[in-house]
């Protein structure tokens, strides 16, 4: 098993809501859901060090104040729901790219020669998925990442997001509306209601 780290923050509030402690352990996937406007994004980017914020988090024993910003991030890295692609070419994005994985998510090796420019959304969001994956980092933070997606498509990348977190025993904050898709990924279900972060079944 890989040598993974839980992912804890530790009285962690940014804007209006109200501070957080809560630990993924390795390996698991606590989704986020609330309202529209409630935090859930913000929080992600607090936690990855983009915006101010009182508490902290922490990688086992390595607190997100002991490494500069981008050396932090580059370990609990940050998939947005936007992702931005700023090379001309998909493959300066991937340079270590799994040709299997690349199959897994719906394309062939020709896409590497794509120009980004011709990307639709959804699979913009696929390929940033893709390249966090393959920067190893040691924990993840999705922003709704199928949103863009149709629901074939969105099954798709759940197995194989599923699978790759699980294989390299990764703590994953995953924000998510859904709630079917709540139910098929999720270890653990947090929502925010009022501000405050509170438990809910992973199928409401």
């Amino acid at each position: 098993m890989p040598d993974s780290q839980p992912l804890r923050l530790t009285r962690l509030a940014v804007g209006e809501l109200s501070p957080v402690d809560l630990t993924v352990a390795p390996g698991e996937v606590h989704c986020l859901s609330g309202p529209s406007g409630c935090g859930k994004s913000r929080l992600l980017r607090a936690v990855a060090d983009l915006e101010p914020h009182d508490g902290t988090a922490w990688l086992g024993d390595l607190a997100q104040t002991a490494l500069p910003a981008h050396a932090w991030r580059a370990r609990v890295m940050l998939v947005p729901a936007e992702s931005q692609l700023w090379a001309d070419r998909v493959g300066e994005h991937l340079p270590h790219v799994d040709v299997a994985d690349l199959e897994a998510l719906g394309f062939s090796k020709a896409v590497l020669d794509w120009e980004v420019s011709r990307l639709s959304s959804g699979e913009k969001q696929r390929l940033a998925l893709l390249r966090a994956i393959s920067l190893a980092p040691a924990a993840l933070l999705l922003d709704e990442p199928t949103a863009n997606l149709d629901d074939a498509t969105t099954r798709r990348v759940e197995r194989w997001l599923l699978g790759r977190l699980h294989e390299r025993c990764w703590p994953v904050l995953w924000v998510a509306h859904a709630a079917e898709q709540i139910g098929r990924v999720a270890d653990r279900h947090w929502r925010f209601e009022d501000q405050v972060l509170k438990e809910a079944s992973a199928w409401t």
